[in-house]
């Protein structure tokens, strides 16, 4: 009989155990030939192939925004902005992704700091992404040469493939949230990077109250015929002011999605479809000792809390979080916050919540599934 090579990845184990072959020399056999030709029996992996409900190797998982921005903040004196790094951006690692730089197995999350007078140089990917303003001002994206402000809680998204660069035109430093569907193009072989210009012109280095997108773009209801839209939103900002008049709204006229709970989505104003290909974009207000219904998904998610404070559960890990604290929602884990929010810690007197997901994806592969669990 040949050996085996000492690299081969594929070893296996006659088992002893219910619904298993008998262990006979035989058998023994059988798997060592399995083993030369590179072959796997699905007898013996169906258990982890095919589990009953999604078994998700992330974790629920909380990072404290205080920490990131102290440790941005050490970062920006330390680390320069340029090529080669390209991004001052720190990436949250879930726990349960062996070290790996992803928040799930799909979605990137990262907290990105740029220093006064600083320009992150141009490129562009083929990775879906957006920036979502925690706290400051100051920082302009410009997206093909299109100079857009963005603001405490302003929404940014930018569809892959698109050049873009950073100016921070601030006396301060800035911080932000960058999201990007990174893990899912890593594992699916589908990722393209090319780098831009070093240096972005003095007219793109203006600061605009509106960019070229919003003047085109930024009008409820209205679509400009004479406008090409691409393959995600064309609007490339989504006012923080906007949101919260929308989310104000729905809970003054009483078309909540729950008792106290108030949620929008992000459209493409093009299509009424998602932003982006690959993410979904949401946000969420519930009033104070409002909680919501405990909820779980195919699919995984990202929330920052942008304003108030409140308990959060995640399966069966709870915590109390405030103003930037980001944490995880694995695949069929159960959601539910309750907001314990008021004048003094935000600015609406609710708990306000940005949520990130993967549910295009889903829902595109006719997998997506929801329940609640009360």
């Amino acid at each position: 009989m040949a050996t085996i090579p000492d690299d081969t990845p594929v070893r296996l184990r006659a088992a002893d155990a219910p619904d298993q072959p008998a262990v006979t020399p035989a058998l023994e056999d059988l798997y060592r030939g399995f083993e030369r030709e590179l072959l796997v029996p699905l007898w013996t992996e169906i258990g982890d192939l095919m589990p009953r409900r999604p078994r998700s190797r992330a974790v629920p998982h909380l990072w404290k925004w205080r920490n990131l921005l102290e440790l941005a903040a050490r970062a920006g004196e330390l680390v320069p902005v340029g090529r080669g790094g390209e991004r001052r951006a720190i990436a949250l690692a879930n726990p349960g992704l062996g070290g790996r730089p992803f928040a799930t197995p799909t979605l990137w999350a990262a907290i990105q700091y740029l220093m006064p007078g600083e320009d992150a140089p141009e490129h562009r990917h083929t990775q879906h992404a957006f920036r979502f303003v925690v706290e400051g001002s100051g920082v302009w994206t410009v997206v093909n040469g299109d100079p857009v402000p963005m603001n405490r809680g302003d929404f940014l998204p930018q569809a892959g493939w698109n050049w873009h660069a950073h100016h921070n035109a601030a006396a301060e430093p800035m911080a932000w949230i960058d999201g990007l569907d990174i893990p899912f193009q890593y594992a699916t072989d589908a990722q393209f990077f090319e780098f831009g210009r070093d240096q972005i012109s003095a007219d793109e280095h203006a600061t605009p109250e509106r960019s070229r997108s919003e003047r085109l773009w930024g009008h409820a209801g209205l679509r400009p015929l004479g406008a090409p839209a691409g393959t995600g939103t064309p609007l490339l900002r989504y006012p923080w002011e906007v949101t919260d008049r929308a989310l104000a709204d729905q809970l003054d006229s009483g078309g909540t999605v729950e008792p106290g709970h108030a949620a929008v989505r992000c459209t493409d104003p093009a299509t009424g479809g998602d932003v982006l290909p690959t993410v979904r974009a949401e946000f969420h207000r519930v009033v104070r000792g409002a909680e919501t219904a405990p909820v779980r998904e195919t699919g995984s998610s990202v929330y920052t809390v942008f304003d108030g404070s409140g308990t959060v559960t995640v399966g069966d890990t709870t915590w109390t979080v405030s103003r930037g604290d980001l944490f995880v929602v694995p695949s069929w884990e159960p959601f539910s916050a309750t907001s314990e929010a008021g004048p003094s810690d935000s600015d609406s007197g609710s708990l306000d919540l940005f949520r990130f997901s993967d549910a295009p994806i889903f829902e595109a592969l006719r997998l997506d599934r929801r329940e609640e669990t009360r």
